[in-house]
């Protein structure tokens, strides 16, 4: 399988051991993200009902030599959308192209590439709420028909040339699927749906990068980092390599409890994953709002974020986690989060140490 990657340099594989928890010859921190990545279904862990099917899916395909239907990944970041994209291509042993939405300025962008692509191969756009709708058009010929419509010339001379390309395997993933149009929506025959990660599979990720970075990690740390980890494979993966940094400024042989739960503490992470910002959005919801229903625009105003930053990656674990919920209203906390940073809801005050939370 050949892969190209439109904006970012490829995979590099390591290049050898890299010692216990210090490595003579310390890889690049691409190289490090680049050598955890799953290259198989076997080697990706979790979302096992979405990696079943998709086993199924590239089975009958591979037999019956044709591409495989395009694939919609939808969920928030981290949770290794490109990585099954790139492992879809490499259980098909097909090239691999990425690129991403914003990349696709103009449709001569798309055909460049489109007209490039071998026989089913797998394209991948990131972020694909954020295509443009002159290139989204263009795409839906090319999904139902494996064809290109081509404007020749200008004013009344103009003609249209319909091009052929190879049949291919369109995979798009996003963060906020409400913003895909239903048009292209419905050209994805396949659809997989992204969920936090179960703990056991965030342990299996923290034993598995483990070995991977040559790192010994008692079971009690594992289980701990992985719980603090947002059910996000990416936090883990960051959560490890911080661990051995403090792990070997202590001259530790491994990574053990005590060694993670003060680098949580350092780092301001509570027992369920939470970040000082976290914490600080509870705070302001519960101090400033007498814990809600506050709008997403104004909590936005309020934290200094964005609508969108807020919307994708802090409210879905918040979310998930019961500590806020989505009203017709507003955003509004929940008894959970009064009992999770030890406060009673007091006239909208706070009452308690919220500091005391961490490790």
């Amino acid at each position: 399988m050949s892969k190209k990657n439109i904006n970012e340099p490829g995979d590099i594989p390591l290049s050898g051991p890299t010692g216990m928890l210090h490595p003579e010859k310390p890889l690049a921190e691409d190289e490090k993200e680049a050598s955890l990545r799953p290259r198989s279904l076997k080697e990706f862990l979790g979302q096992k009902t979405n990696k079943e099917n998709l086993g199924v899916f590239i089975s009958a395909a591979k037999k019956r030599k044709e591409s495989l239907d395009h694939l919609f990944l939808i969920g928030p970041p981290g949770l290794g959308k490109t990585t099954l994209a790139q492992v879809v291509a490499h259980e098909l042993g097909v090239e691999f192209v990425q690129t991403s939405a914003p990349a696709l300025d103009k449709p001569k962008d798309l055909v460049g590439i489109l007209t490039k692509l071998s026989g089913n191969a797998v394209f991948f756009i990131d972020e694909i709420h954020r295509l443009k709708p002159a290139i989204e058009e263009m795409l839906y010929i090319a999904m139902e028909d494996y064809e290109i419509d081509w404007v020749i010339g200008q004013g009344p001379g103009a003609r249209t040339l319909r091009i052929g390309i190879q049949p291919f395997t369109l995979v798009g993933a996003t963060t906020r699927a409400g913003n895909v149009s239903s048009p292209l929506v419905s050209r994805f025959g396949i659809t997989c749906r992204f969920s936090l990660y179960e703990n056991a599979d965030m342990e299996a990720i923290v034993r598995r990068s483990a070995g991977i970075l040559n790192i010994n990690i008692d079971d009690d740390a594992a289980m701990l980092l992985a719980r603090s980890a947002r059910g996000t494979p990416r936090v883990v993966n960051r959560l490890l390599r911080r661990m051995r940094d403090f792990a070997q400024i202590k001259g530790a042989p491994s990574i053990t409890l005590p060694v993670v739960e003060d680098g949580l503490r350092r780092l301001e992470i509570d027992a369920l994953g939470l970040e000082k910002h976290d914490r600080e959005i509870l705070r302001i919801i519960i101090e400033r709002y007498n814990g809600g229903p506050v709008g997403a625009e104004t909590l936005a105003i309020s934290i200094g974020e964005s609508v969108d930053t807020l919307e994708d990656y802090y409210e879905p674990y918040l979310i998930q986690a019961g500590l806020i919920q989505r009203t017709p209203r507003g955003r509004v906390v929940t008894g959970f989060a009064y009992e999770h940073l030890k406060l009673e809801p007091r006239n909208g005050r706070l009452t308690g140490n919220v500091e005391g939370l961490l490790f």
